[in-house]
């Protein structure tokens, strides 16, 4: 049938993810970090959407579409209040973490390192690091961009085998940051446009980019480098380069 429906602006889209939660039906949804309308058939073509909308990304038109399913999104609503369980990234949030001083041991250098790596196996009585992570999610691609987190935010952004590699790197880089992480070998797209989206409309106080030696991870070290001069903000950041066998070299 011919009906009016809306129509999503990939390309106005900033990922903000109001409009999403101004649908009542659900037939918005975040994918990839831009909003799609995933069911056209729960859109009423209403537009609750549309004043939600921070860049005018969403608009109607009129066009070959299913009819409105009232009893479909009745439903919908009904198993997602009875759910107990969703993915966790599409819901931000930020962490607390209590300040060091609070905690048996602070320095990294009073951990008995030698006495962990003689123990065979992991065990409930050995001592765990404490998480630096100050906010969830953490992926580039599925962190909001206007997430209150962001205000007053020293970013790190980092190649995702660097905490792998890098053994202290809660306490070194993650420590009072909030935390994007990506590979550029694998993820489809460039991280530029989202990167600058963030450092544009929030108030970024530095950024450090945290990548491993090998060629591939040039693509976020640049990805970083580019959205912070397209951003037209002068903030200070710098580059850290992680060793394979988990050195900094810079």
């Amino acid at each position: 049938m011919i009906r009016k429906i809306i129509k999503i602006d990939k390309e106005k889209c900033n990922g903000c993810g109001l409009c999403a939660a101004a649908c009542h039906e659900g037939a918005i949804e975040m994918v990839n970090g831009k909003a799609e309308l995933t069911r056209e058939d729960y859109c009423d073509g209403l537009g609750d959407c549309l004043p939600a909308c921070p860049t005018g990304a969403i608009t109607f038109e009129e066009r070959e579409a299913p009819e409105y399913n009232e009893e479909a999104v009745k439903q919908a609503k009904e198993a997602k209040k009875n759910s107990t369980c969703g993915c966790p990234g599409t819901h931000a949030k930020e962490i607390k973490r209590e300040s060091n001083e609070k905690l048996p041991c602070g320095c990294p250098g009073t951990n008995s390192k030698s006495i962990k790596r003689d123990m065979p196996t992991y065990t409930k009585q050995s001592t765990a690091a404490q998480s630096q992570l100050m906010q969830w999610p953490c992926q580039i691609k599925l962190v909001p961009i206007n997430a209150p987190y962001f205000d007053g935010a020293n970013l790190l952004i980092a190649a995702d085998c660097t905490a792998y590699a890098y053994g202290n790197f809660h306490e070194d880089f993650i420590r009072n940051h909030i935390t994007l992480i990506g590979c550029p070998k694998l993820d489809e797209g460039d991280y530029s446009e989202k990167l600058t989206a963030i450092i544009k409309n929030n108030n970024i106080k530095s950024v450090k980019i945290v990548r491993m030696e090998v060629p591939c991870c040039g693509g976020i070290e640049n990805a970083a480098k580019r959205a912070i001069m397209e951003s037209g903000k002068f903030i200070p950041w710098q580059v850290v380069t992680i060793s394979t066998d988990g050195k900094i070299l810079n």
